[in-house]
């Protein structure tokens, strides 16, 4: 039974592998919050009436770090329903 769907089950491996070096590159791509730090610390009181719509790169970086995280999570319960069946 395992040998029909050993092809799917390489090629989900394969894009699961795939999609965890992009989130890794993604995430090390993303601006860093030197603020967030200070919030942190502080209670996170100095952002309370200062936050601000995220634009640019660091918005189309945060989405995609998103997506990818659900795509690994598809691709892994994915290989779970392979590897039981």
């Amino acid at each position: 039974m395992f040998s029909e769907v050993k092809p799917l089950y390489d090629i989900i491996q394969t894009l699961l592998i795939i999609d965890s070096v992009i989130i890794i590159i993604a995430v090390m791509m993303q601006p860093t919050k030197q603020q967030d730090a200070l919030n942190a610390l502080s209670g996170g009181g100095g952002e309370l009436f200062g936050q601000t719509k995220k634009r640019g790169f660091e918005a189309v970086m945060e989405k995609a770090t998103a997506v990818l995280g659900v795509i690994f999570f598809v691709l892994a319960i994915a290989l779970v329903y392979l590897s039981s069946h």
